[in-house]
């Protein structure tokens, strides 16, 4: 911890950090990693570029400059600290569409010294609830757009700030200073974001991220794999939600004095139409978008695009390769995880080896273990471990001992290294659906549709999918005499989930397949959706 201590005057982040005994070790062994004590990651990805040069672009044409940004930034930590009350330490739900004033909200968030939780516009109120209830949210600043959902979650002392409308307690339309706001003196390992997870057993597992982690993934991914300019334009599908949407689009890029354009609307058919007009050079998207563009890309020019990075789930050779065919870039993969903010395996240009993840990005180190901890020899399957500058510490979660282990942050997936260094994946390790990009815990499905009151027991489990990966294929056994009306139970799931955790088939049986001690023979059910 840092000797001056921490600026946060709330500090229920740093008092449920991890024991440090369960932290990973962690690594700075670049000289561009050794930070200050004191660091406001806000401020230094603000500070640099020209005012005229563009930040933010919109499809409709509009820019912000780093200027304008910076202006409207400071004008919300303003209204943070001043008329909403929020102190440093405070945490602070981010909720909307993915546009530059989200992006706005979060960087004032943190130049005031609070701690930004950003969330899916997408998710549910019931996911709202745990995800505050967790991370003990009393602030929200809201897109206009997206805030029936939080205020239907009816989460007890949240003060839900809403941006975008026309009232007068909006928050664009509230009197601010119109001066700088100094940023808080933070400290460089003060929280700056908790990233929420689901994990195996379906409860959201917050991730804590300190202010000189949003700087190291930039400083270690970005600066030696992407390699980016102050001219490129960046964009892509993943929301900024998702720790990979705000690295790629919004860290990345501030960090290089570049520019992103920030889509609302960012699937295959609005992305490309998106490169061509505004002219994208740097794109992030999973790979399923890759492979439903491969059938759009007559007529459209994307000479402008040179760097394309795929993750979210694994990229197959066979992607890789008809992309290249097609457009002569290669592909970018890579593998990050939420508890690691970003990637940390990757490989760019001609170290790329399509079917292979890559090599540890620098920075960062990797290694395959056996269930006991010790390395497996090269060429064998075993549990991917890293470790790096940036680390696993969960909040308050038992289950920080389940992802760290002899100071190694285990990742879940199985992976062989090959005999030259290059890292393959081979599956997930657990029971985790990865759907289009999409991390889906099978038994957070299953609880929504056991709250269906027809619903006696279910199960929910991954099929192989070319387009999408896997699906998520449930199976449910109902009460005696009920309507097996799959349509309905899926709109149930609906009201209770992101539209992207609904299952996409649900099977209707009399039975769950079992052992003979009762337990559920998950196995089973994944043969049988492999072969429908």
């Amino acid at each position: 911890m840092n000797p001056r201590g921490t600026a946060h005057v709330d500090t229920f982040a740093r008092d449920h950090l991890p024991p440090p005994d369960q932290w990973p070790e962690l690594r700075f062994d670049l000289p561009e990693l050794h930070y200050p004590e004191r660091l406001n990651c806000a401020e230094e990805l603000l500070t640099g570029p020209p005012d005229g040069r563009p930040a933010f672009r919109t499809p409709s044409g509009g820019t912000w400059t780093y200027g304008e940004l910076r202006t409207r930034v400071d004008r919300i930590a303003h209204l943070l600290t001043g008329d909403l009350g929020v102190v440093p330490g405070n945490r602070v739900l981010l909720r909307g569409p993915t546009t530059p004033w989200l992006a706005a909200c979060w960087l004032a968030v943190l130049k005031a010294g609070a701690v930004a939780v950003t969330v899916l516009a997408q998710q549910r109120p019931h996911e709202l609830t745990t995800m505050c209830e967790i991370a003990q949210v009393r602030h929200a600043l809201c897109d206009i757009r997206s805030v029936d959902d939080l205020a239907k979650a009816e989460i007890p002392g949240l003060r839900v700030t809403t941006y975008g409308g026309d009232a007068p307690d909006d928050l664009l339309n509230r009197p601010a200073p119109d001066t700088p706001y100094p940023a808080v003196d933070t400290a460089a390992d003060d929280v700056a974001l908790i990233a929420f997870t689901s994990g195996t057993t379906g409860r959201p597992k917050g991730c804590m991220h300190f202010h000189r982690d949003v700087l190291a993934i930039a400083d270690t991914f970005a600066r030696h794999v992407l390699r980016p300019g102050a001219d490129d334009v960046f964009a892509g599908s993943p929301p900024l939600g998702f720790t990979f949407g705000l690295g790629g689009l919004v860290v990345f890029p501030l960090r290089a004095g570049a520019s992103a354009l920030l889509l609302e609307h960012a699937g295959p058919k609005q992305l490309l139409p998106a490169v061509v007009e505004h002219r994208v050079s740097v794109l992030f998207t999973a790979p399923t978008a890759y492979r439903a563009m491969l059938d759009e890309l007559d007529g459209y020019d994307i000479s402008a695009l040179r760097r394309c990075v795929s993750a979210g789930e694994n990229l197959p050779a066979a992607t890789w390769r008809a992309w290249h065919e097609r457009t002569g870039l290669r592909i970018i993969n890579g593998i990050g995880a939420t508890e690691l903010l970003h990637i940390f395996i990757s490989a760019a240009d001609e170290r790329i080896r399509p079917g292979t993840t890559g090599l540890p990005v620098p920075g960062w180190h990797a290694r395959v273990q056996g269930e006991n901890g010790e390395p497996v020899s090269d060429g064998e399957p075993g549990l991917l471990a890293v470790r790096g500058p940036v680390g696993c510490r969960y909040l308050a979660d038992p289950r920080q001992r389940d992802y760290v282990h002899g100071g190694w942050n285990i990742t879940g997936d199985t992976y062989v290294r090959e005999p030259d260094g290059y890292f393959r994946y081979v599956a997930r390790a657990d029971d985790m659906i990865i759907s289009a990009g999409y991390n889906i815990a099978g038994p957070e499905v299953e609880d929504a549709l056991l709250r269906h009151p027809d619903v006696v027991e279910t199960a929910v489990v991954g099929r192989a999918d070319e387009a999408r990966g896997q699906v998520v294929v449930a199976y449910a056994v109902l009460k005696d005499g009920a309507e097996r009306d799959a349509g309905a139970l899926r709109a149930f799931v609906r009201e209770e989930l992101a539209p992207y955790k609904c299952p996409r088939e649900i099977v209707f049986l009399d039975a769950l397949p079992r052992t003979a001690t009762g337990k559920l023979q998950r196995f089973r059910l994944r043969a049988e959706g492999d072969q429908r």
